[in-house]
């Protein structure tokens, strides 16, 4: 997820200014993830400690957990935006787009970075696919993630959520997903968007070049 963008401080008109520290609170926290997954990707997840985050982001221990969490939280940046972003898409879709476009459509605009915000995302992501300690942190993530697909594809087809098909939708696209990150990362896929669509392509089409 990209780091949030400070925004520019504004002459008071009254009692408060929400915009303004609004804008105060993201560059805060856009400093101690920054400075988080420097740290990370030099000296390994579990080496580094909060202390040693808040003295990189020139922050205290105690701003840290007010913005941050926790060291995971650093890394996955805001995942709960990520994952509202990603349930108002299909919300958005309609019911006269079929199911499975309506899903991949929604992965890839949720997906869809500015070029300046790569390079932080290979770093989280990196982080993410390789990292023990993240790899077993991912599967609540995930979670989130998969309950936000199968719900739709459940009120779509008439099921229940813990269907087998929407269950089946929600971890096969999540999978697919995955796989086209680590491909972007590792340098497999020209870019993360074409990685996503031929995954989805690959995956609505039953993989037509195995037949």
């Amino acid at each position: 997820m990209p780091l949030g963008r400070a925004v520019a401080v504004v002459p008071r008109t009254g009692p408060a200014a929400p915009r303004a520290v609004g804008g105060v609170r993201a560059a805060t926290r856009a400093r101690i993830e920054q400075a988080a997954l420097e740290l990370f990707t030099a000296a390994g997840f579990e080496q580094v400690t909060i202390e040693e985050i808040a003295a990189a982001a020139h922050t205290s221990r105690r701003t840290f957990f007010r913005h941050v969490g926790s060291k995971a939280d650093a890394v996955w940046g805001d995942f709960t935006a990520h994952v509202d972003r990603l349930a108002g898409l299909l919300e958005a879709a309609g019911d006269d787009v079929p199911v499975l476009p309506a899903v991949f459509a929604a992965y890839v605009e949720v997906n869809d970075y500015a070029e300046a915000d790569l390079p932080l995302l290979r770093q989280r992501m990196r982080l993410i696919l390789t990292e023990p300690a993240l790899l077993a942190h991912s599967q609540v993530r995930y979670a989130d993630v998969d309950r936000v697909v199968a719900g739709y594809v459940a009120r779509r087809c008439g099921e229940g959520p813990t269907a087998l098909v929407p269950r089946l939708v929600a971890t096969a696209t999540r999978a697919a997903a995955t796989t086209a990150f680590e491909a972007w990362i590792s340098g497999a896929a020209p870019s993360l968007a074409d990685a996503l669509r031929t995954a989805f392509g690959q995956l609505a089409a039953g993989f037509p070049d195995l037949r």
